[in-house]
This record gives C-alpha cells, structure tokens and sequence, in this order.
C-alpha cells in the first residue's frame, strides 16, 4: 500500500513528468534528448520510442503519434538509401548506414556521432504497433515507412554494430538484437536470423560471446519479451543484473566510465517496471521512489546521478567535454511515468 501523501508526491512528479515531455517535444513531433545538454539536441529512434510508448500509455496518444508521424516521414525520406544498402548486402559500407540520432527536423546531423546503432528502428516498429493496439489507431499511414524499417533490418539486424551506449561496435549486443526481433515480430516480420543470435543459456549476457550483463537486457525481459519473462532465464538474468549493477540505482554495466559510471534512472525504472510484472510490487514502488528522489528542485530526472559511481576519476573529464549530466532528460521522465502507471499511481 502507498500512504496518501507519499502517492500524491509520486502522482505529481509523474503529471509533471508528462507535461514537460510534451513542453519539450518539437512541432516535428521529434522528442530532444534533452533540451540543454550540447549532444543530446537530437532524436534517437531508441529513446523517442520509449518516450513516444509512455505518453501514449499516459492518456497523450496525439503526442505519440506526432513522434511516429516524424519517424515516417525520417525513413520515408531515406529510402532509395535503404534500397542502395539493401542491394549491396554484405558489402554495405558501415559509414552509409542508417544514422543513429537525427536533427529535430529530421536531418542526419553535421557532426560526427557513434553511429550505425540498429536497436532504434525495431525499437520504433515495436512502440508503434503497441501504441495502435492501446488506441485502436490505423497502421495504414505508416505502412510505407514500416515496410522499409522491416527491409532494413532483415538486411541488416544481424551485423555487428554500437550498443544503446553508443560502445562496442564490434559485438553483436543482446539488447540490440531483442529490439531487432521485437520490431519485426511486431510488424508481423519473421526474423531466424536475429533470434538465433539470441544465447539461450544460463542467463542473457551483454553481447554473443560475453557473460557479463548490461542494465539494457532488462528490456529483453520488459517489454521485449524476447524470452519468458517469468521463466528461468528471464529470473537469472534479473537476478545477475541485481547482484552486478544495483546499488542504490543501476548502473549500465560494471567498468562504466562516463561519468564515472554512476546510477542510471532509466534502467532503475526498468528494473522496477520488470519487478511490476513479475509480482514484486514493492520492489517496483521502491524503484520508483528512488528515481522520484532524484529530481532536482525543478522537477527534473538526469541521466545519471554520481553518488555511487564506479570511476569518480572520469566525473571531471566528462563534465569538462560536455557539461553536467545531462538534465532533464525526457527518457529518464518517460520511464518513470511508464512505472507509475505500471503501479497504478498515474
């Protein structure tokens, strides 16, 4: 049970949290990154998904669909590029790849990026046909930018590139290759290719041939589903990721750096989100309380917060390249709303 006090605290911050999404998004219907962090004026594919799925679960589905309206018409634009990609198979070039983030207009950017990322573009497939079950909204006006973002990752979604950290572009990532093959699962795609990638052993590993864990497997159990998220491969992985990365929050995998590697919202409501569904609701309101606990004054969620961090001695090198963390940043607020209403407080 949640006192009356201490729901209306978590209710407001989660009302707020909706409110400045909806501030920030772009007349595009792109949602930024964060609006006053130097790199992050952009839009992920991966992160506006995931934001765009919030607000359509918080009652906001015009806002959701501006964001799906804006990924169309990205991929709509670059389809003779897919075609070109797509007809030169294995011999694609890596520096012609679909980007990773785009300019709120949906331009490729001018500057230079860790780009080839694929997790964003079944990450939007995967959002979008949620969000038209939720809402009984038509397919019919994104049909053209589906079928490309399909071709792409049948093309593509088995190839090595960047992790959702932007890191590792040698590795085929475990958390990649789930958002692959919830996308096209999505869009009624089959994908061998992908799923048989996926290590079916003890518990999810951070990428093929590792067996670390990494705070974004969490989205293979929640909502992914690319295994059983009350089986026992969804429970070792939970569980590794507890004993690895929890402290007070999560961090992203042990080693981290930026930053100093501190204790990441997202993946603390991620973990939270996963305990909702799988019958730990006091774990869950406990992870919801530490990221409310996290706001600034203002109301606003960082990316990361440096009270555990791995590698204090990062923490001055990152601020001086770009500044504090970057705050607020709308994917810390939309899983946060995401987990509020997963626990019946918005």
């Amino acid at each position: 049970m949640i006192d009356t006090a201490r729901r209306a605290d978590l209710r407001a911050l989660a009302e707020s949290s909706v409110a400045l999404i909806a501030a920030h998004q772009h007349p595009s219907g792109a949602y930024p990154a964060c609006p006053s962090y130097p790199v992050y004026r952009y839009c992920w594919l991966r992160d506006g998904a995931f934001i765009a799925d919030a607000m359509s679960r918080a009652g906001r589905p015009d806002s959701a669909e501006a964001f799906f309206g804006w990924c169309a018409r990205v991929i709509e634009a670059r389809a003779g590029r897919i075609a070109e990609l797509v007809a030169l198979g294995a011999a694609a070039p890596v520096e012609r790849m679909l980007p990773t983030r785009y300019t709120l207009e949906g331009g490729d950017g001018d500057e230079p990026w860790w780009d080839f990322q694929l997790d964003g573009y079944g990450t939007w497939l995967w959002a979008l046909h949620a969000h038209a079950a939720r809402h009984g909204r038509p397919l019919a006006p994104y049909a053209a930018a589906i079928g490309f973002t399909v071709e792409y990752l049948l093309a593509f979604g088995d190839r090595p590139c960047y992790d959702w950290w932007e890191e590792h572009a040698e590795h085929r990532h475990v958390a990649t290759l789930g958002a692959v093959s919830a996308g096209l699962r999505a869009a009624g795609a089959a994908s061998p290719a992908v799923d048989a990638l996926i290590p079916a052993g003890d518990h999810l590993p951070k990428w093929v041939g590792s067996t670390a864990v990494d705070g974004s497997l969490l989205a293979c159990l929640t909502p992914f589903e690319v295994v059983d998220p009350a089986g026992p491969v969804a429970e070792r992985t939970y569980e590794r990721v507890r004993h690895d990365l929890l402290r007070g929050g999560v961090h992203r995998y042990l080693g981290d750096t930026f930053y100093g590697g501190g204790e990441w919202l997202i993946l603390t409501a991620w973990l939270g989100w996963h305990e909702a569904r799988t019958g730990r609701r006091d774990l869950a309101l406990s992870r919801l309380d530490w990221v409310a606990a996290q706001a600034t004054p203002e109301g606003h969620l960082p990316e990361q917060v440096s009270r555990a961090t791995q590698r204090p001695e990062f923490i001055a090198e990152w601020t001086a390249r770009w500044g504090p963390v970057a705050t607020p940043l709308l994917w810390s607020h939309a899983m946060y709303v995401t987990l509020a209403i997963e626990l019946g407080v918005l």
